[in-house]
């Protein structure tokens, strides 16, 4: 009986060319020294022209560099099969692996603003970040879902050394992007001292309002990182700027509860009774995110207690509409107006008879409270009571005189 390997070589790799499965093929190929010599080329030439050049894919996602070298091999053997070089070097800079997009470079063209340079550059790979740029990626091209430019993104992420090679190739410090901001923003929010430091001492803007947060600073509040703020500060940082969506940067703060930052921007000049047309006052930010300790400090800091403005109107009824008892006795006991009108629920007692909080609703009545009062295209308190399915709640309504009309 014939063996296989007594087959003429020419023989012997037609008859391997007609196995139908890829892992048949390599099974063969792997089982000797001479095998492998003679039949590994078709192998990924069956690959390629078959499986669509799924080796070389797998090879730069995973890493195998002797893979990916003899994908390409076959394929300048053979000028009519074509692996998809794009898409391997996409996976090569994603995971980091530096030797097999340089391998791929000079197959691919133009990196300009491929999505292997920009993948690479928003995951943080130094190395292969630096191999990019050197052969031409666009270093403040767009990349992300936020929209920033690589500066952003690496900041975003910690990522020191890699924010050092963009500076030093001239990345803009001050781009912006609509939803995220700009890179100083992005270290603000992440607390990442040292490139904020570094970011202001090649030109970033301090001052410069945009994204979410609005500015550095208020990113910095919105967070707690109160060494960062106080950084921002020191260096210049407007602590009355309005912008983002949380207002002024006491009014971010406040709104996380960070007692000690609103109590560091206030001793530098924030204005405790500044008012944004979203948010109202710090104070009333405070109080309706219940935060207790920052409602004291604020008052201790001469926070208008009755100011009217924001959604909700008052502190009073931003605490009311929450249900924040405690807090909502506080504010009444140094003065909290239980009957002022404003705000979309037009009075506090409106407010906690929609949320459905009837000690609370008892507090403001036995505070005063009208039963009765109206409130436009909602009408009164016993309908918003009634709105929230709290019976025993409208029973208390009806108890102290609430009527329908």
């Amino acid at each position: 009986m014939i063996s296989l390997l007594d087959l003429p070589e020419e023989l012997l790799c037609a008859t391997f060319e007609c196995f139908l499965s890829e892992s048949d093929m390599n099974a063969v190929a792997q089982s000797n020294r001479y095998l492998f010599r003679i039949l590994n080329f078709r192998l990924y030439r069956h690959n390629v022209k078959f499986s669509n050049g799924s080796a070389l894919i797998w090879a730069a996602e995973h890493g195998y560099q002797n893979t990916a070298q003899a994908v390409l091999n076959t394929s300048e053997r053979t000028d009519t099969i074509h692996p998809p070089i794009q898409e391997a070097l996409f996976l090569a800079a994603a995971g980091g692996h530096r030797s097999i997009v340089e391998l791929l470079f000079d197959k691919c063209g133009d990196v300009k603003n491929s999505s292997a340079s920009q993948t690479a550059l928003l995951k943080g790979y130094e190395q292969v970040a630096e191999l990019l740029i050197d052969h031409g990626a666009d270093v403040n091209a767009q990349v992300g879902v936020c929209g920033g430019n690589a500066l952003h993104a690496a900041t975003l992420r910690g990522h020191q050394l890699l924010v050092e090679l963009l500076i030093s190739h001239r990345a803009d410090v001050n781009a912006q992007s609509e939803l995220c901001g700009n890179a100083l923003q992005a270290a603000s929010a992440k607390g990442h001292e040292q490139l904020a430091r570094l970011l202001i001492s090649h030109g970033a803007d301090i001052n410069v309002q945009g994204g979410e947060c609005g500015g550095a600073l208020q990113a910095a509040s919105l967070r707690g990182h109160e060494q960062l703020a106080r950084l921002l500060i020191d260096y210049g940082a407007d602590v009355n700027a309005q912008g983002g969506e949380y207002g002024s940067a006491l009014q971010a703060a406040s709104r996380a509860g960070h007692k000690q930052l609103a109590k560091l921007l206030i001793d530098n000049g924030a204005d405790v009774n500044a008012q944004s047309e979203s948010c109202g006052s710090a104070l009333q930010v405070a109080s309706y995110r219940g935060h207790k300790q920052l409602v004291k400090v604020l008052i201790d800091y001469g926070a208008d207690i009755n100011a009217p403005g924001g959604a909700y109107g008052s502190a009073l009824q931003a605490a009311s509409r929450q249900g924040h008892e405690q807090l909502a006795k506080l504010l009444i006991d140094n003065g909290a107006n239980v009957t002022t009108p404003g705000g979309m629920y037009g009075s506090a007692l409106w407010a906690a008879s929609f949320g459905g909080h009837k000690q609370l609703a008892k507090l403001l009545i036995d505070n005063g409270a009208d039963v009765n009062a109206q409130n436009g295209e909602y009408g009164n308190v016993l309908r918003a009571a009634s709105l929230s399915g709290n019976e025993q709640l409208v029973e208390l309504l009806i108890s102290h005189g609430a009527h329908e009309k």
